[in-house]
C-alpha cells in the first residue's frame, strides 16, 4: 500500500480575520490554490480517490465535482488534478481507459481497499472543503448586499472613515456567522448600544440647517 502523506505541515491555517481578508478578495472567482492549501496533498488524493469512487471521471469531471462540494469556490487546475490522477494510476489505486481522446480514470480494488482504511481522513478533507465553501458563499452574499441586490457600495457624501468603518462592522459580522446563539445576542447588544451612542451624539451647530 502507498502511503499518500496526509500531513499539514505545508498547509496555511487562517484566523478569523485573516480568513475574512482571503475570502473577501477571492469574490466573484473560483479560487484554485489558495483554498486547496486548507487540503494537503495526501488528502487531496484521496479526496479524489473518493470521487472516483462515486463514478468514473474525466479530468474536467473532477474539477466540476471539487467545484460543486465546495459552493464554487474551490476550482483546481488541469495542472494539479492530472498529476494527481496519474499519481493514483502509478499507485494502482486507479485505472486509465480511453473515451476519444480522453482518459476516463476509475478506482481499482486495491484504490477502494485504500481508501476504507482512511475513510476518516477523507471524510473530514471534503467536510471541510464542504465547510469553508459555504461560508464563503455566505460571506460573499453578505459583502455583495444579497443575491439580487448588486454589490454593496460606500454611502455618498460622507468622510472616508465613515465608510472605513461601515466596512470593518460589516467584515467583523461575517467572521460570526457560524457564532452560537449566545455569541449572535452580544454581538446585537453591542449593535445597539453603537446605534444608541450615534443617535445620542450632540448636534454639530454645522449640522443644522437654518434655511
Amino acid at each position: 500500500m502507498h502511503a499518500y502523506g496526509c500531513h499539514h505541515h505545508n498547509e496555511r491555517h487562517f484566523g478569523p480575520r485573516r480568513f475574512s481578508q482571503h475570502f473577501a478578495r477571492g469574490f466573484g472567482r473560483g479560487m484554485g490554490g489558495g483554498f486547496g492549501r486548507f487540503v494537503g496533498d495526501g488528502e487531496l488524493r484521496l479526496v479524489v480517490l473518493a470521487l472516483l469512487e462515486e463514478a468514473p471521471r474525466h479530468g474536467y469531471d473532477v474539477i466540476k465535482a471539487l467545484e460543486e462540494h465546495s459552493s464554487g469556490f474551490y476550482s483546481p487546475s488541469p495542472g494539479v488534478i492530472y498529476p494527481t490522477l496519474t499519481y493514483l494510476e502509478e499507485t494502482g489505486h486507479a485505472v486509465s481507459s480511453a473515451d476519444g481522446n480522453k482518459k476516463v480514470y476509475s478506482i481499482t480494488d486495491e484504490g477502494r481497499a485504500y481508501l476504507a482504511e482512511n475513510r476518516k481522513v477523507v471524510d473530514a478533507a471534503l467536510d471541510r472543503i464542504r465547510f469553508i465553501g459555504e461560508r464563503m458563499a455566505r460571506a460573499r452574499q453578505w459583502f455583495e448586499g444579497g443575491e439580487g441586490r448588486g454589490r454593496d457600495r460606500d454611502i455618498p457624501e460622507v468622510v472616508p472613515e465613515v465608510n472605513e468603518a461601515r466596512r470593518a462592522l460589516k467584515t467583523a459580522l461575517a467572521e460570526r456567522l457560524d457564532a452560537s446563539a449566545g455569541t449572535q445576542r452580544k454581538v446585537a447588544d453591542i449593535l445597539r448600544k453603537a446605534a444608541d451612542e450615534i443617535r445620542n451624539l450632540p448636534q454639530d451647530p454645522d449640522d443644522i440647517d437654518l434655511g
